[in-house]
């Protein structure tokens, strides 16, 4: 499920960075299923690396660090 920027936006500096390790942490988990073959979607992997990208840009507006 794609996170909109919009409800981003909405949450704390600290709260991002949680956001982003745990975004972080499936991101990894999904590569190590595709490594071993069992990766059901695929297209996960990419709105992942999206969602990251979001979040540390929002971070990056707001407060001016990632």
């Amino acid at each position: 499920m794609k996170t909109p920027v919009k409800d981003l936006r909405d949450l704390s500096s600290e709260e991002l960075q949680a956001k982003a390790a745990d975004l972080k942490k499936e991101l990894f988990n999904l590569r190590v299923q595709q490594a071993m073959g069992q990766i059901e979607n695929p297209m996960r992997l990419r709105i992942l690396r999206k969602d990251i990208a979001k979040t540390k840009t929002v971070l990056k507006e707001k407060y001016g660090r990632v």
